[in-house]
């Protein structure tokens, strides 16, 4: 038997279950070769019990990700509609809207590994080998600003890596008060009428009739996301002075961007402060945004200013000009790229 609990449902099922009346009472399956167990056993521990040898660096990992996974969770983590997000979301967790990340929530690196090389990519499970899950495991320890960039991850050095939010947990030990443990819960007809006495926060989620199932909370979700969408963030087209072809080009390298900034007429602060007018700008400096790095704000003290030259080098490795930039992404590597980028910002309204 597996020392883990999702083993004790295969064994169950071909005969394994602790105390042989359980199949002689039903008289199914069989014994589990060594050969199935081993493929359902491939738990990871957080002490790194079950790592198979083996690494990958945030470079490598970065490859994998944009090929396989940000299709789903977005170029930078930030997830694609209603996907899971999987970086951001420190200090959010005492919040009426908690943003649970692999940063910000996850209190363990093993489990990071284990979903991903069990569940992940999205049908296609475990297609993964386990370099190409070590190198996608550092890079969303990158995204997440845990490690830089220059980080491999190894069996070795697996242990040493320490989640945020480590020490956000603890037992549950409400099994063992006294409101449980000498009664038994109802299970059926426990009350003639049942009220509500609050309201979830989301609008339109807690149903009128607390006899009846939300059939699917339609709506809901639609609604809460509606609300929290800025307001469009390119009211019109940009008047480009540079190569229109450029300008159209950085538009669509501008996705990239789009989670976290937005540009163009009426645009407003996101994740990331608006990028209207941001050549000349002092770095840490635009007006009604306060979310800035301190590592930021100390650049522009000193005299960082964004022209084309330093804007290029932030975007094609941010943590080399600003070493612990807020800013997840992890840069544009190809120069063709930041060309077509900074025309367009060029090109937007001031």
């Amino acid at each position: 038997m597996s020392r883990f609990p999702d083993l004790a449902v295969f064994a169950l099922i071909f005969g394994m279950a602790a105390g042989s009346a359980v199949a002689e009472s039903y008289g199914l399956g069989r014994e589990a070769t060594p050969e199935e167990v081993a493929a359902w056993d491939i738990d990871i521990r957080p002490d790194g019990l079950g790592l198979p040898d083996g690494g990958g660096s945030v470079a490598d990992g970065e490859e994998i990700y944009v090929e396989r996974c940000a299709v789903c969770h977005g170029d930078f983590g930030e997830a694609v509609g209603r996907w899971p997000v999987l970086a951001g979301g420190y200090e959010t967790l005492t919040s009426a809207r908690p943003v649970k990340t692999i940063g910000s929530y996850w209190p363990y690196l093993s489990t990071v590994w284990d979903y991903v090389h069990r569940a992940m990519p999205f049908g296609d499970a475990q297609s993964l080998s386990a370099d190409e899950t070590y190198a996608l495991t550092a890079y969303l320890l990158y995204l997440n600003d845990i490690v830089d960039d220059e980080f491999e991850l190894t069996r070795e050095n697996f242990t040493e890596v320490v989640m945020p939010n480590a020490d956000g947990f603890y037992a549950d030990d409400r099994t063992e008060t006294p409101v449980w443990k000498n009664r038994t819960p109802c299970m059926k007809d426990c009350k003639a009428e049942v009220k509500i006495t609050a309201r979830a926060a989301v609008i339109d989620v807690t149903p009128d009739d607390p006899t009846a199932r939300h059939p699917t909370g339609e709506g809901s979700e639609e609604k809460a996301e509606a609300a929290e969408q800025p307001e469009a963030e390119v009211a019109s087209a940009p008047t480009p002075a540079v190569d229109p072809a450029l300008v159209e080009a950085g538009k669509k390298v501008f996705r990239k961007c789009k989670a976290c900034h937005a540009v163009g007429d009426g645009a407003k602060h996101k994740i990331g402060p608006h990028l209207n007018d941001i050549f000349g700008r002092t770095a840490g400096t635009v007006d009604g945004f306060g979310k800035y790095s301190k590592d930021m704000v100390k650049a522009g003290e000193e005299g960082l200013v964004w022209d084309e030259e330093t804007l290029a080098a932030f975007l094609a490795k941010p943590r080399s000009v600003i070493k612990r930039t807020k800013m997840a992404f992890a840069g544009l590597k190809k120069d063709a790229e930041l060309d077509a980028v900074i025309a367009y910002l060029k090109a937007m309204p001031e």
